[in-house]
């Protein structure tokens, strides 16, 4: 079966008891492996249960396909249903999948967990078709979901979090639910148990190390015509393993600010008047470089970058050319404009 978005997160919650394999994948490892583990834990209490949890990978079950079949029958002394997780599942099992869902144990559940699969994966096309069978995608998550989720988290440590701080987090930590976890954990230390509200002086002071310096530094290089300086920034989100969907966004949401400001300029107000109830405001450190880029920037310059872009994040989601390469290409073009 094939989910909807909305349906996403009550299936993962509580997911339907006619699926007996479960597909979660996509490019948020992170994100993939909090949702895994919440659905293994509806049938067993630990995932690492020796008696009734097993783990196995794409290359054992290559080298012994029947070892699907016996883990999934088999009987555990302690009693109650089985958990069988396949580790880097990928299109090589296909095959397997699908003939244990012709009589699958309905004793056992099966989770498969993949990275990102193309819309033409058999494995995909196989899980989102079947009946007894789901697909779980697991995508770099937007401000708003982002903002949602630091919201019920921190809410859980008894804190609140104001509008910018939670706009601000929301914007510099995205790109991975494990590293989205960790940032938080920093914000609820830092905040500590007394509970309050977490304001963006708070998180700015926690969180700055979180990969939020380096992408203001990508953006402000990319809009700053500094090539050298944005490539080099770039390959080292590149070594921190930073999707390419959090880079794009950044930049996406770095001239959309500019397009707002030039708008503002070209309408007759100055550089300060159109800056002013930006929101999250401009860190301080930042507004000069800020304002004199939006004085630089022409709004068709800056609506090109836009569409560019857009384009961007079709291709890297849509061609065979890989997205760290095109990525690479947009920053350089971006950078050299003039």
């Amino acid at each position: 079966m094939k989910l909807s978005y909305r349906e996403i997160e009550g299936f993962v919650k509580s997911p339907n008891s006619t699926a007996r394999v479960i597909l979660v994948y996509g490019p948020d490892n992170g994100l993939m492996r909090e949702r895994a583990k919440t659905m293994g834990l509806t049938v067993v209490p630990d995932i690492n249960d020796p008696f009734n949890a097993a783990t196995l990978s794409t290359e054992i079950l290559t080298d012994d396909p029947a070892r699907l079949g016996d883990e999934a029958g088999a009987m555990s002394m302690m009693g109650g249903d089985r958990l069988i997780r396949i580790e880097n599942a990928s299109d090589k099992t296909t095959a397997l999948i699908k003939a244990y869902l012709e009589n699958p144990n309905n004793n056992a559940l099966i989770i498969l967990e993949a990275g990102e699969l193309s819309p033409r994966s058999s494995l995909r096309k196989l899980c989102e078709g079947a009946d007894n069978a789901a697909a779980v995608p697991c995508y770099v998550e937007d401000e708003r979901d982002l903002g949602r989720l630091i919201r019920e988290t921190l809410q859980g440590a008894n804190l609140r979090i104001d509008n910018d701080a939670a706009g601000w987090l929301a914007t510099n930590i995205s790109g991975n639910r494990q590293k989205v976890r960790s940032e938080l954990d920093k914000v609820i230390t830092y905040m500590g148990p007394e509970g309050g509200v977490v304001s963006l002086n708070d998180v700015r002071a926690c969180c700055g190390e979180a990969g939020a310096i380096a992408l203001d530094d990508l953006v402000y290089s990319a809009a700053g015509n500094n090539p050298d300086k944005a490539l080099r920034t770039y390959n080292q989100l590149m070594e921190e393993d930073v999707n390419f969907i959090v880079i794009v966004r950044s930049l996406q949401n770095h001239f959309r600010k500019l397009h707002l400001t030039r708008s503002k300029m070209e309408e007759g107000q100055n550089v300060e008047q159109a800056v002013k109830g930006m929101r999250p405001p401009l860190f301080f450190k930042q507004a000069p470089i800020f304002k004199a880029q939006a004085q630089r920037w022409s709004l068709k310059n800056i609506s090109r970058v836009l569409t560019r872009l857009m384009e961007l994040e079709a291709q890297c989601k849509t061609t065979g050319m890989p997205a760290q390469t095109l990525c690479a290409q947009a920053v350089l073009s971006i950078s050299s404009i003039r």
